[in-house]
This record gives structure tokens, C-alpha cells and sequence, in this order.
């Protein structure tokens, strides 16, 4: 990142050079320079009638340029007046030492004045067109000094990035291996303050752990209905079982009780019988114990 930003530096002083030798190129009007030799008397700067001083003209600024443009003005219109009083006093004295005398009537005096209506009219909308794109030259010069403004804001801005990257890298790293440092591995909590790639494994070691879980899970929930049917079975049968045990039990404490009550239901009698009928069989057949 600290190249790019260093690259981007570089292309913008690369680009002011040389917008600054195409400025020292273009040499059309310097604002700098007096407004001077002309000839005229009007336009002599030792003898302005303004207040404006001249180191103005060595550093101008918006303020002294309003001052000077409204004076230049004001001698540009003395010089028209001067001007057109100049020839209308010619053209008079032409007109009455000529030979033979110009004489002007009134239907050329109405021509005249028609053309000169038309004239100023052409003048007032040529005025009025000037004012509108001097209002716009306006317009846009502040806003381009506003942007020009904002780009060497943002120029110091870049030119002290390179620094701060730099910097914040450092302290990156700073604490990235203090952290590794302080981390105990004994402490189930230092799961919690491992680096972004083994948070990454270790994210991806917890979910295959729980893909496994998640697939033993459905395998117990599919053959939950069968081991289900065969709880059942082994209940019903565990039922049977105890009703027979409780039999049992109840026909067991009966035998004793009647045993020890000197009761007898022939039994222990038919289980003597059995017994001696077995060995006799076993002797006759000649089977031993």
C-alpha cells in the first residue's frame, strides 16, 4: 500500500511540473507586468490617478486586480470620450472648410440616428453577452480555485501518508507479536486471541468437527423409528417377564409357607419319585452320575 501511495505521489509532482512549465510557456498576458507601453498619456503608471500602488503589479492579488480593473475602466472611458470629441471636431471642421461645404439635412440626420439605435442596441446585447460570460468566467474561477485549493490540501495529505503507513505497519506488527507472546496455550480462552490464519484452520478444524457430528446425528435420527419399535418389543416382553416373576415370586412364597406350615401338595413327593425313577434308569442303562 505504501508503494501505490508513494506511485500516486510521484505521478502528481510528475503532473504539476509540467503543468508549471506549460504555465511558464504560455506568456500571452503576464497579470504580473504593468499595463504599459501604449503611447498615451492616460495609460502612463507615473501618472494614475487611482490609489492603487504599483508593488501591487509585482504580487497581485484578487483585491488589487478589482482595483486595477476598475481604474483601467475608468481611463478607458475618458479615453472614448476624448476620443470620439476628437473626431466629431474634425469630421466638424472637415465638413465646413471643405470645398464646396458638406451640408447634412434632416433626413440624413433621421438615417443616422437610426443607424446609430440599431448600432446601440447591437452594443447593449454585445454588453450584456460580455457581462454574462464574465459572470461565468467568475463563476467557474472560484471554483476552480476552490478545487485547486482542495488539491493541495489533499496533496499534504498524500505526501504524509507514505510516514503514517509506515507507521501504523510498525505498530501492527508491535502488537501482533506481543500477542503472540502473551498467548497461553494452556488457557482454553487462547483460542480466542490467535492470528487471522490459525483462527481460519482452527474454524475450519470445528467445522468438519461439526459436519461429523451433524452426519452421526441424521444416522441416529434415521434408525431412531427402528430402535424405537424395538424398545417396544423389549418393554412388551419385559412386561410378560414380570407379570411371570411376580407368579413366580407369589407361588414361591406360597411353597414356603405351606413347607413351613408342615403342607404339602405332593410336590416334594412327585420331585422323590422322579429322582429315584432317574437312577434307576441310569443304572439300568449303565450311565453313570
Amino acid at each position: 500500500m505504501t508503494d501505490n501511495v508513494s506511485e500516486a505521489l510521484a505521478l502528481l509532482r510528475q503532473l504539476q511540473q509540467e503543468q508549471g512549465d506549460l504555465k511558464q510557456s504560455l506568456s500571452i498576458i503576464r497579470i504580473a507586468e504593468p499595463i504599459s507601453d501604449v503611447g498615451d498619456a492616460y495609460f502612463s503608471p507615473s501618472k494614475r490617478g487611482s490609489d492603487v500602488s504599483l508593488s501591487n503589479l509585482n504580487d497581485p492579488t484578487p483585491a488589487s486586480l478589482e482595483a486595477d480593473l476598475t481604474h483601467y475602466k475608468e481611463l478607458f472611458s475618458k479615453l472614448r470620450f476624448s476620443y470620439l470629441e476628437q473626431v466629431t471636431k474634425e469630421k466638424f471642421l472637415r465638413a465646413i472648410v471643405g470645398d464646396p461645404p458638406l451640408v447634412v439635412g434632416h433626413n440624413e440626420n433621421v438615417e443616422l440616428e437610426t443607424q446609430l439605435a440599431e448600432v446601440k442596441a447591437e452594443l447593449k446585447a454585445r454588453k450584456e453577452e460580455a457581462r454574462m460570460m464574465i459572470e461565468e468566467m467568475e463563476k467557474i474561477s472560484r471554483n476552480l480555485a476552490s478545487r485547486y485549493k482542495n488539491v493541495q490540501i489533499q496533496e499534504a495529505q498524500l505526501a504524509s501518508l507514505p510516514e503514517s503507513i509506515e507507521n501504523l505497519e510498525g505498530t501492527i506488527a508491535g502488537l501482533r507479536a506481543k500477542q503472540v507472546a502473551n498467548m497461553d496455550t494452556s488457557d482454553p480462552r487462547s483460542s480466542q486471541n490467535l492470528p487471522l490464519p490459525a483462527t481460519m484452520e482452527l474454524l475450519s478444524d470445528r467445522e468438519a468437527e461439526l459436519a461429523a457430528l451433524n452426519r452421526q446425528i441424521a444416522a441416529v435420527q434415521n434408525s431412531l423409528p427402528r430402535k424405537t419399535r424395538e424398545a417396544e418389543a423389549i418393554q412388551r416382553e419385559c412386561s410378560v417377564l414380570e407379570r411371570r416373576k411376580i407368579e413366580a415370586v407369589t407361588q414361591a412364597r406360597e411353597a414356603r409357607r405351606k413347607k413351613q406350615e408342615g403342607e404339602t401338595d405332593g410336590t416334594e413327593e412327585m420331585g422323590r419319585w422322579y429322582r429315584s425313577a432317574e437312577e434307576t434308569l441310569k443304572e439300568m442303562v449303565g450311565v453313570e452320575g
